[in-house]
């Protein structure tokens, strides 16, 4: 509409028109429906929505059809509803005559015929139709607000972003001590890195539970010598979550995250994961608090020893020349070294790692390491191997020699393998093998390829071409035992003839060597 027609002059036009339209024939209710349209201004099916109302004719209005299912039928569908727990309208449809009859015979409902007839033929769509006020109003717990994921809360950084950033923002990362199993618990170091220095701190975790990192990191936060100003993290679901981002929030933590699958993008603390926790702590797998105290004490111990007394190299630079990649690094320098050369750094901070530096003694340090490892390697069940001295001087005593006993960390000996000396197989040449013997001692150039192919034509069927590796190992096994039998026999050619090896004959039963293992 223009506006220019009032709304009681449209409902006279409309009830005029609807007479009209009621009595005209099919292509004169088409020309009407036009009028309408170009009256009305609407779309064609509301044009022809309200030509098809009824019209009173004592007051003019449009008239409705009558309700099938009325307020009985609704009440009675409510009753039944709630009796079958609030259950769907489809589940409802299936359970009503059951439940009607139930409820009739029990003497809860008493329905007239017309609304028992109809509670019968409703429909599944229209129960849930009827229902839907009842359930709106039914449902007075509201449904949570879904949040948004903490991972969209924390920003990503990349390796290529932490150029130019200041002492004092860390990588943080888990190393598991599983010792190659998954299953059970066991305890988890988290581990701290500073980018700019490579100071590193670590402290072991009983279990891996977000409200357990926080109070680690602030552990961690106590022990670094500078205020911690961010910290990096990978995907974790212990560090990606709520906890640890209220906490960085609460305490003014710069909180980022690397992308999922690229650990480059934490390339400081996964090089130290290696260099240092699995360098002192090994693989075996460690759980409890006994293993935990004393994997705290190691820390206690590495962190003086590693971040005052041991070297590491920094990536300076880094040049791509077509399929070559030319690194630049910095001196060797320890974290404490780099620490001191920052220029932005307090000075009674600096002060007290000038001097906490001339106190520690680094050999005392390591012996007091390789004590806790034994510790620690007794609790993994590991072979101790060589002791570790008692006192300070037992241990400086085994320094000029210990590198004759080979590993000298207690945590990473392992028992010798034991050599096997017996068969686990039935050996395929064992009646063949004096007939084969003799093949060699007429042609000793002959291949075991030709032998086993001679066997073969001997006997049909009895060696599978599977079998041909056992015997390229066996004849190798000889002829290596034969060869040391003749240099031995050469090199007493001076001496008595009882040392020197009869010559093997064709008809004499030899011993051949037997080798261990599967074949």
């Amino acid at each position: 509409m223009d506006g220019k027609i009032s709304r009681g002059t449209r409902e006279e036009l409309l009830d005029a028109i609807r007479l009209r339209y009621r009595k005209a024939s099919k292509s004169e209710k088409g020309r009407i429906l036009d009028e309408a349209i170009a009256l009305m201004a609407c779309h064609r099916k509301h044009a022809i929505r309200l030509l098809s109302q009824n019209v009173s004719q004592t007051t003019g209005t449009a008239k409705g059809r009558d309700r099938i299912y009325d307020e009985a039928v609704r009440e009675a569908l409510t009753v039944l509803w709630e009796a079958a727990d609030r259950i769907c309208g489809k589940r409802l449809k299936a359970l009503l005559p059951t439940l009607l009859n139930s409820m009739e015979s029990h003497g809860h409902l008493k329905p007239e015929a017309t609304v028992r007839e109809r509670l019968l033929s409703i429909s599944a769509a229209t129960i849930d139709r009827i229902l839907a006020p009842v359930r709106s109003k039914s449902q007075t717990r509201k449904k949570r607000r879904r949040k948004s994921k903490p991972s969209k809360q924390v920003q990503t950084r990349t390796f290529a972003d932490w150029d130019d950033f200041p002492p004092g923002y860390l990588e943080i990362d888990f190393v598991v001590h599983c010792g190659g199993s998954m299953a059970g618990t066991y305890i988890h170091s988290l581990v701290a890195t500073d980018v700019w220095s490579g100071w590193t701190e670590a402290i072991p975790l009983l279990a891996r539970e977000q409200t357990l990192v926080t109070e680690g990191l602030t552990i961690l936060r106590q022990q670094f010598p500078i205020p911690v100003l961010g910290i990096n993290s990978d995907n974790d679901s212990a560090f990606i979550n709520d906890t640890l981002v209220t906490y960085c929030g609460q305490e003014e933590i710069e909180f980022t995250r690397s992308r999922p699958y690229r650990k480059n993008d934490q390339a400081w603390i996964e090089q130290k994961n290696g260099a240092i926790i699995r360098k002192f702590v090994g693989y075996d797998r460690f759980s409890g608090i006994v293993a935990g105290q004393v994997m705290s004490q190691l820390y206690q111990m590495i962190r003086l020893y590693v971040n005052y007394f041991q070297p590491s190299f920094k990536l300076q630079e880094k040049t791509r020349i077509g399929a070559k990649v030319k690194k630049t690094y910095f001196p060797p320098a320890t974290p404490c070294d780099r620490m001191l050369t920052y220029e932005n750094i307090a000075e009674p901070i600096m002060e007290s790692l000038r001097q906490e530096r001339e106190k520690l003694d680094p050999v005392e340090m390591l012996h007091r390491i390789r004590r806790t490892q034994e510790a620690l390697a007794n609790l993994a069940d590991s072979q101790s191997g060589e002791p570790v001295g008692e006192s300070l001087a037992e241990f400086l005593e085994q320094l000029p020699r210990l590198w004759e006993s080979g590993e000298s960390r207690p945590t990473h000996r392992k028992p010798d393998g034991k050599v096997r000396d017996y068969r686990t197989r039935k050996d395929p040449f064992e009646t063949a093998w004096p007939e084969i013997l003799t093949w060699l001692q007429k042609e000793p150039d002959k291949t075991a390829h030709d032998l086993f192919k001679q066997l073969q034509e001997k006997y049909p069927g009895k060696f599978m071409n599977s079998q041909l590796r056992t015997l390229q190992r066996r004849v190798r096994t000889w002829r290596n035992v034969m060869a040391k039998k003749l240099v031995f026999s050469q090199s007493f050619e001076s001496g008595p003839a009882s040392h020197i090896p009869a010559p093997i004959s064709a008809n004499e039963p030899v011993e051949s060597p037997q080798p261990s293992g599967d074949f």
